[in-house]
């Protein structure tokens, strides 16, 4: 008989289907604030049930058992929240609002997840983006005003191309921390290296290296200030005549590429800081005054309080202090690279850098 009562009518009966009738309850408010519109037709319901009523009973004891509706609904929220957010993490705030829900309407306590969050634009993954710098590059091109990086059509048989915007990057640094912004400079510095060197490989070659001389000696001589069009066409043929891929391009067309994705990863670091940027901002928009923020662990030990009360204080002003001085001076990843270039690239062995400027033009009358 108690196996009969608490079993087939207080758990079947109240416990299964109060808890489910709480969790349709705080879904159905949540989807109708999202949707602008009330899930719940009042006028379709015979009755509106107040389930807050069974929730705040205090436990009962029955046959010598203890019975609280208010735990039982909780630890099946709980369960429940955490599965359903470890499959899709993208709906942590659904569920942070569910639980904030639950708090208010309820006044049941729900244990925090700790899951890290993530978000329905988290878009490419920052990491995975990092990881595979070099295909990163050569498959999306960068928009340099909208800073943002959209996937060739052509590479791709979907119907949908990817991109990826500073919000996703945003995004992508909340999850991971701002410790993967220097992690991507690494990367991007080890990559310019190796592309620098294909490109400095190129113009030291011995055909381009004194055609680029004698092109640029025919200049200066004239002075007329102009690049004689009928030399680019020239120049273009002729290294045309060296040789093509596969795909038809030409030894200019592969150097323009390299070109093209040496100036995609530097976008990309540039999309990278400005992410960051982002993410420290929204971070510390709850500080009223970036000038004049308080010493919580002074005020902490100035009151008494606890041991572990002052380490929570003494965390706090640390990442308080390092949002501070990140928002403000930010960092300049571009000077960094310059200043990790510039003197390899002013030596007197890499003096035939210095005739870049005049393969500029054929090579973009062979892209047209």
């Amino acid at each position: 008989y108690q196996r009969r009562v608490h079993g087939d009518c207080i758990d079947t009966e109240i416990t299964q289907k109060l808890r489910k009738e709480i969790e349709n309850d705080l879904r159905l408010h949540i989807h109708s604030v999202v949707l602008g519109q009330d899930s719940r037709d009042l006028k379709t319901l015979p009755y509106i049930q107040d389930l807050s009523r069974l929730v705040k009973l205090p436990p009962l004891t029955v046959f010598g058992e203890v019975i609280s509706f208010k735990e039982a609904v909780r630890l099946y929220l709980d369960t429940e929240f955490y599965n359903l957010c470890t499959i899709s993490q993208h709906d942590w705030k659904t569920y942070e609002e569910l639980r904030a829900l639950c708090k208010e309407k309820y006044e049941i306590h729900l244990t925090e997840v700790y899951l890290p969050g993530a978000t329905l634009e988290q878009g490419l993954d920052v990491l995975e983006i990092t990881r595979n710098i070099n295909i990163f590059v050569s498959r999306y091109t960068y928009n340099l005003n909208n800073q943002m990086f959209i996937e060739k059509p052509h590479l791709t048989s979907s119907k949908n191309l990817n991109s990826i915007h500073i919000r996703h990057v945003a995004n992508s640094i909340r999850t991971h921390g701002t410790g993967i912004m220097n992690t991507t400079v690494n990367f991007v510095y080890t990559f310019l290296g190796k592309k620098f060197y294909i490109f400095s490989q190129f113009l030291h070659d011995d055909y381009i290296k004194s055609r680029l001389t004698h092109d640029i000696r025919e200049f200066r001589e004239k002075k007329e200030g102009k690049f004689q069009y009928k030399k680019v066409e020239k120049f273009v043929k002729d290294i045309r005549k060296l040789g093509v891929t596969e795909n038809g391009q030409s030894y200019l067309d592969q150097f323009r590429e390299l070109i093209t994705e040496i100036g995609n990863t530097l976008g990309y670091v540039r999309m990278v800081r400005s992410g960051g940027l982002r993410f420290i901002s929204e971070a510390i928009k709850f500080a009223p005054d970036l000038t004049r923020i308080a010493n919580f662990e002074e005020l902490v030990t100035s009151e008494e309080l606890s041991d572990c009360t002052a380490s929570s204080a003494r965390n706090f002003d640390a990442i308080l202090s390092d949002m501070r001085s990140k928002i403000s001076e930010g960092s300049d990843y571009f000077k960094m690279l310059e200043d990790v270039f510039f003197d390899e690239m002013n030596k007197e062995k890499n003096q035939h850098l210095k005739n870049f400027y005049v393969i500029v033009p054929p090579m973009y009358s062979a892209l047209i």
